[in-house]
């Protein structure tokens, strides 16, 4: 077992008490979980301070206490033999390198690759580890939707774990004998320093838009573009959409090599000569690809925000000695769940499932797929309870303006009454001319959607996405939409 001063080598920290000689059994940073001979680290979060449970870490017999605050303000006088505290600027930041070191810094067996921005991010993890895998790297994922490690996907609880299990994940991808990690970074996780100790060996940013911000999050648009920013103090090389409007600000302080993409002249990565392509059901996107390369995709995901996801994956793996033929290959099999994803249901329609569950991502979903010319757009969504209700006004004026059809249902209603959301919904709605209907059980919705789907439709699933539940009162209760769609196709004998 590592020496508390070998644990700690990477902070700068000054020892308040004992000495920092002696070993540790386990690395904690739950108050619930202090044990002998433990390293406790004190968090304040937005609910609770662990800082007030020094003394409990103490009788406990912790073997290292960190904190951010001076003994006389935490209370402490003296502490037992075999015990050692010690005050660090940001405890936060100490509890990422403790967390590296007690891990074995598994980030630096691997190659590391993490993608920021407001949207794209999950699509874009997606379609790097399809391409890569196809050039026969070994890739784990830590995402919004799950983890991957092998044949092991784990349902994510945030887009990017704080620095404990963040490490703990990379230790057991390391050593399950992957070579490669793809993972999300959220703004949010670099503010809390949740990466920090991981050297990138590619960062991506995507595109910005004014998104996470207010009480516990980004005090303002500018504080977002900083926390994004950081990945590129962070990484060695840096692939960024050079036609966004805020690059020259995330890379304001960027400590890293920098490769440009999008549609714009005179980026490393173009998409030229960019196609519509659409029938039998499928929506897709094709494009060339000039600048450092020169050669012809297709990716099976509709929209201009799909050529740039997968022109930012085509772009990594270029830039990794990817063949081109690879990126080929693979770009039109990568798909996500629960974006923009296409479920096979009767002939004629298209039948796709998307996580919109804003007005900011239905206009753009929408709009996308009014590029598609359908005989009819059609949109069914419900919003969340217990949530800003300014986003259900919102979200029905949206549907209103772009939909031909919107069918309000129920989505996660929470500890509130659906028939209220929906009317809250209807309300937005009611500012537009668009037609709608309301069928508040979801699984009816769909089979309206279904059952009334006319040759050239394009109906939209919004709101859910990879989510495979519905939260009514507390309670999670399985509800997956594919499995909707597969019981009404069975129960109204319709072939698929």
């Amino acid at each position: 077992m590592k020496k508390l001063s070998e644990l700690c080598a990477d902070l700068e920290y000054e020892v308040l008490f004992g000495t920092m000689e002696g070993t540790y059994t386990e690395f904690v940073t739950d108050n619930r979980k202090l044990v002998k001979g433990c390293v406790y680290v004190c968090i304040k979060g937005a609910n609770f301070d662990g800082h007030t449970c020094v003394r409990q870490a103490i009788d406990a017999g912790a073997a290292l206490i960190v904190v951010e605050r001076d003994a006389k303000e935490l209370g402490i006088a003296s502490v037992p033999e075999g015990t050692a505290v010690i005050k660090t600027a940001s405890t936060r930041e100490a509890m990422a390198h403790i967390a590296c070191a007690h891990y074995g810094y598994p980030s630096r067996e691997l190659f590391m690759i993490g993608i920021t921005g407001t949207k794209g991010k999950t699509t874009t993890t997606y379609l790097i580890k399809s391409i890569l895998e196809q050039a026969g790297r070994k890739v784990g994922l830590i995402g919004t939707i799950e983890t991957v490690i092998g044949d092991e996907h784990e349902h994510a609880q945030n887009t990017t774990p704080d620095s404990p299990l963040l490490q703990k994940l990379l230790r057991r991808i390391a050593d399950s004998g992957c070579d490669t990690v793809v993972m999300e970074v959220s703004s949010q996780a670099l503010m809390l320093h949740r990466t920090l100790g991981i050297d990138f060996d590619i960062g991506i940013f995507t595109n910005i838009e004014p998104d996470h911000i207010g009480p516990n999050e980004h005090t303002d648009f500018d504080h977002y573009i900083s926390c994004k920013s950081m990945l590129f103090r962070q990484c060695r090389v840096g692939i960024v959409n050079g036609d966004d409007a805020h690059v020259g600000r995330i890379l304001e302080n960027a400590t890293c090599t920098v490769v440009t993409y999008g549609v714009s002249k005179g980026l490393d990565y173009m998409a030229e000569n960019i196609r519509f392509v659409g029938g039998g059901g499928k929506l897709g996107m094709e494009f060339d690809i000039k600048g450092r390369k020169d050669h012809h995709v297709l990716i099976n995901m509709p929209g201009m925000f799909s050529v740039y996801n997968g022109l930012c994956a085509a772009a990594v793996c270029a830039e990794m000695g990817i063949d081109d033929e690879k990126v080929e290959e693979a770009l039109p099999k990568g798909h996500v769940l629960g974006r923009i994803e296409r479920v096979k249901a009767g002939s004629g329609y298209t039948l796709l499932i998307d996580y919109a569950h804003n007005a900011m991502a239905l206009e753009s979903l929408l709009t996308t797929l009014r590029a598609y010319e359908p005989k009819r757009l059609v949109c069914l969504f419900g919003c969340g309870g217990n949530r800003d209700r300014n986003r259900r006004f919102e979200m029905g004026e949206v549907s209103g303006r772009l939909a031909d059809l919107t069918v309000i249902t129920s989505d996660n209603p929470r500890h509130e009454e659906p028939l209220d959301i929906i009317a809250d919904i209807r309300t937005g709605i009611d500012r537009t001319d668009g037609s709608y209907v309301t069928i508040p059980d979801r699984k009816e919705a769909i089979r309206y959607c279904i059952k009334n789907a006319e040759e050239g439709d394009i109906i939209v699933l919004a709101g859910k996405g990879h989510e495979d539940y519905q939260e009514i009162c507390g309670v999670k209760y399985p509800m997956d939409e594919r499995v909707l769609v597969r019981e009404i196709l069975e129960e109204e004998g319709i072939e698929h």
